[in-house]
């Protein structure tokens, strides 16, 4: 080092240097609103406009299934010999039956039993399903192992002989379909929670509260299953439609529910019969249900990609 630059460098002082180009008050400013993890996934469903068409559909068709019923004056159950396999018009605007009923207004109450049955046996489906899984799950071992080794059992057995028998022991109507849509339709949800509860189980907040002296009941419904939630919603959300379609499917064999109420599938089997004649007679019932299951599987599927961490940016 020469002698000018130990004289340059003696004279400087740290007054004489400043940061250049960075604001300590600016780089400690939050620069993105902090968001939870459920308006996060909302804002991620509202991105996917397919899902968000889809679940609009869906309360189109709640709503009708509603106030559907009342915008025409006709009634449910009444029979009109004089006014049968009428088509379309102003004065009915789906047509009649072979009865002369009105098929806007059956078609419309067929919907609300269905979304009745469908969303009853989801839900039922939900309880027992998480109940039972998450014992699975989080106990483990000789417990899991006879509580799934029971359940692949009750599985395997024909799903249609399990229903057929509990509709001739027990007297049709809307809840006797809903037990036996729910004698098997439990298990795929309690395999989803017991998968769940195994990965979570051992995880560093769940030995934490069991250090505390928390309980299993208190880990399994307070801790574990709110951190499981998303896939058991989307699971819950995938199963309305299986119900409603498992549903239609016993209608159409004449084991769904009595006489003169219908469903969606009660009203395609009664329409089979003259639907080359009539085909207004089959086509809105078997539309609105295809409708229904197709927004319910696309809002399902655009709800499963919002709560996937892994497809997060």
């Amino acid at each position: 080092m020469s002698v000018k630059e130990s004289e340059l460098n003696l004279q400087l002082k740290p007054e004489d240097f400043h940061k250049v180009g960075v604001d300590q008050k600016q780089s400690e400013v939050i620069q993105r609103e902090s968001l939870s993890a459920w308006r996060d996934a909302w804002l991620r469903l509202q991105q996917n406009k397919l899902a968000m068409t889809s679940l609009f559909v869906l309360a189109l068709i709640v709503l009708m299934s509603i106030i559907g019923p009342h915008l025409l004056p006709y009634d449910f159950y009444t029979n009109n010999l004089m006014n049968t396999n009428k088509a379309p018009s102003a004065e009915h605007w789906f047509g009649t039956d072979d009865l002369g009923r009105d098929m806007w207004v059956r078609t419309w109450m067929g919907a609300r039993i269905s979304l009745i049955i469908g969303l009853a046996a989801a839900l039922i489906d939900l309880l027992i399903g998480m109940i039972y899984g998450g014992i699975m799950g989080y106990f483990g071992g000789r417990v899991d192992e006879i509580m799934n080794k029971f359940s692949e059992i009750l599985y395997s057995i024909p799903y249609l002989l399990v229903t057929i028998l509990l509709l001739v022991v027990m007297e049709p109507s809307i809840i006797t379909i809903i037990v036996a849509l729910c004698v098997t339709g439990w298990i795929n949800m309690a395999w989803i929670v017991r998968g769940e509860m195994m990965q979570l189980k051992n995880r560093e907040f769940v030995l934490a509260s069991r250090s505390m002296g928390a309980g299993s009941g208190r880990l399994i419904f307070r801790h574990l299953l709110p951190n499981a939630v998303g896939p058991i919603i989307v699971t819950l959300t995938l199963s309305v439609p299986n119900a409603i379609f498992a549903e239609a499917f016993l209608s159409f064999l004449g084991l769904g529910v009595p006489a003169p109420e219908a469903s969606l599938g009660s009203m395609i089997e009664s329409a089979l019969t003259g639907w080359n004649l009539y085909p207004w007679r089959m086509l809105f019932p078997a539309g609105l249900l295809a409708l229904i299951m197709l927004a319910f599987n696309l809002f399902g599927d655009g709800l499963r990609d919002a709560l996937d961490p892994k497809l997060k940016k």
